[in-house]
């Protein structure tokens, strides 16, 4: 009797220390489940954030190809004189309009003369400005692609990293149901050994 007794506190603490592990394990896979999951949602965060980006980008170059046809229809309009030349032809002009005497027909002549030469002269000024516009829309694309870049790093090293994490917590649920069969396996011998012993006592 003393013998049995002896053996059932050794199979229940068997028992208990392998159900302690089972707790244990189960903590550690709730644990990364739960960082799993946080990873997850950043992932998602992230993914949205690229879809932006990408959204942005695609914006960004339709704005450049756009600016891109009007430089072009622009620059075969673009008067072969210098723009300094001609605003220096505008400014005689315009002190000989102001300090000489004219009469009305030549007078008008020499203003129809500065208002050919202003058309001129802007579109100087309007091919300057969409070039800035066009060095300022480049440099916007640039930065967008670099924000774009770094997110989706970072998203592939989130995903990853839940990836990693994930496995690691499949680990630990296989190893939980080990033990947990283990244990089930002790409490199962132990009552089989009892049942096989009990005809003995009764006899």
């Amino acid at each position: 009797m003393s013998k049995l007794n002896a053996e059932a506190r050794e199979w229940a603490e068997k028992r208990n220390k392998l159900n302690e592990q089972f707790k244990s394990l189960r903590a550690e896979t709730l644990e990364l489940r739960t960082e799993r999951d946080k990873l997850n949602e950043k992932v998602k965060e992230l993914k949205q954030q690229r879809n932006k980006m990408k959204t942005e980008i695609r914006e960004k170059i339709g704005e450049i190809k756009k600016l891109s046809h009007e430089i072009k229809a622009l620059t075969k309009k673009k008067p072969s004189i210098n723009p300094q030349i001609l605003q220096q032809k505008v400014e005689s002009i315009e002190w000989k309009i102001q300090t000489t005497p004219l009469d009305l027909e030549e007078e008008k002549k020499l203003v129809e003369r500065v208002k050919q030469l202003e058309i001129q002269l802007n579109i100087h000024r309007k091919l300057g400005q969409l070039n800035q516009k066009m060095l300022e829309l480049q440099a916007e694309l640039k930065a967008i692609e670099t924000k774009n870049r770094h997110y989706h790093e970072k998203l592939t090293e989130t995903a990853q990293k839940s990836q990693r994490i994930h496995e690691k917590m499949l680990e630990k649920i296989t190893e939980a149901k080990k033990l947990k069969m283990e244990a089930d396996n002790y409490i199962s011998s132990f009552y089989k050994q009892k049942k096989e012993q009990n005809p003995f006592k009764r006899k």
